[in-house]
């Protein structure tokens, strides 16, 4: 069942997103916020979150922490280099998410992934804390967010290959997440991107029900961004859709060629 999605057409961005509950799950943790318009003084803000927690917990996290995330931008007027905004934004996100965890027994130990993209022309500023990610697509799919998980670190010590990662039991331990800690450490990433790239922003629910090369053949065989958010959704859920899953497309230049 779809949950929720929003179509943007500008003068030159083209973005489409979705979020889907998928086939296992009760309750819809991911959370998205998406503007091509300026937040603050960025130009533009995409926001990928995936929450954890027993009952309600990781949705109230995902949320929150998006919305507070959002609401910090807003309002550094002072503050104009696109790594600081992102980095004071995601510290009252998770003071915010982490307060509230260590006072509240209902929403003890809640916790969020986190991956935030602003661009401004070629440019493109990533923000990630957990394992939800932020791709470039164009001829190949390239991961630009590295996970902070558990089996991520397997495969840094030659513990276990790629393909074993895809499957291993312990695949959705994070080892880093907004909220569960006093402080969080963000990972940020600059990336040069052509006139004709795509940008992906997606959580687990995804990645773990599609190898890369079949979410890039999707989004290469699909005519619009809508077609290729929709057929991800589809293939995740037919695949099994064990966990919510959350996609975001943008054609920063809306795909004007080279």
């Amino acid at each position: 069942m779809m949950e929720a999605f929003s179509l943007i057409g500008g003068e030159k961005v083209k973005l489409f997103s979705i979020t889907d509950i998928g086939r296992r799950r009760e309750i819809n943790e991911d959370y998205l916020f998406t503007s091509d318009k300026p937040v603050g003084n960025l130009p533009n803000l995409f926001i990928v979150a995936d929450g954890m927690g027993g009952h309600n917990a990781g949705d109230y996290a995902s949320k929150h922490a998006v919305e507070k995330a959002v609401s910090a931008i807003e309002q550094y007027t002072d503050e104009y280099d696109a790594e600081n905004i992102l980095q004071k934004a995601i510290d009252d996100a998770n003071t915010h998410i982490n307060q509230i965890s260590r006072h509240s027994s209902k929403y003890k130990g809640m916790g969020t992934t986190f991956v935030a993209v602003t661009f401004d022309g070629c440019h493109v500023t990533v923000a990630n804390v957990g394992d939800s990610r932020m791709y470039v697509v164009n001829d190949f799919i390239t991961q630009i967010t590295k996970d902070h998980s558990l089996v991520e670190e397997m495969v840094d010590m030659g513990g276990i290959d790629r393909e074993a990662a895809r499957v291993h039991p312990d695949k959705n331990i994070i080892t880093r997440a907004i909220g569960v800690k006093e402080y969080v450490l963000v990972d940020f990433f600059d990336v040069h991107i052509g006139l004709a790239e795509k940008l992906l922003l997606c959580t687990d629910g995804l990645t773990n029900m599609l190898k890369d090369d079949e979410i890039h053949r999707i989004i290469m065989d699909s005519s619009s961004l809508e077609e290729a958010g929709r057929r991800l959704i589809e293939a995740a859920n037919e695949n099994g859709g064990r966990d919510n899953i959350a996609v975001v497309l943008v054609e920063p230049f809306g795909g004007q060629n080279d």
